[in-house]
């Protein structure tokens, strides 16, 4: 009868302690990447490298790139600031949805292909392929830097038919 005890209390922490990992936030693959915004790319489809600087007066540099449909870019994103910064692709709904996660779970961490976060000093990268024209917008969803303005937009031409 101990042995019973012990092994459900045993089993009982175990699963208590993996509930509070989940819950610590570990973000990875939650988000599918509709076609609205695009899918991610493969680097040796890339047409261009564009370069995004993130710096601590919550911009992007550059907030606006212009894009072709069904171009395949590559972001070279680098954080020149002291504070940790990301860049998150996706539509305005989205990004608006995902910062609210953000506020209520600061350590949340992310590995999804649309986006990229990065320590004060690193560079890191994104490639997409934009498969609709349209506006896709992208942001840094750390608490505190979307409300203060750190946003931009990939604006994608329509595709001219050959």
């Amino acid at each position: 009868m101990k042995n019973s005890v012990r092994n459900t209390t045993f089993a009982a922490l175990i699963a208590l302690a993996a509930t509070s990992v989940l819950a610590a936030g570990t973000h990875a693959g939650g988000h599918s990447h509709d076609d609205a915004i695009g899918k991610p790319g493969v680097l040796a489809k890339a047409t261009r490298t564009v370069s995004v600087d993130m710096t601590d007066d919550m911009r992007f540099n550059p907030a606006s790139i212009n894009v072709k449909q069904n171009e395949t870019v590559r972001f070279v994103v680098t954080n020149s600031g002291k504070l940790k910064h990301e860049l998150v692709l996706g539509t305005e709904k989205e990004l608006k949805a995902h910062y609210e996660v953000m506020k209520k779970n600061p350590e949340m961490e992310h590995a999804d292909p649309n986006m990229v976060t990065l320590a004060a000093g690193k560079t890191g990268e994104i490639v997409w392929q934009f498969t609709k024209a349209g506006k896709v917008d992208f942001a840094c969803l750390q608490p505190g830097h979307y409300d203060a303005g750190m946003k931009g937009a990939v604006n994608v031409t329509k595709a001219t038919r050959k």
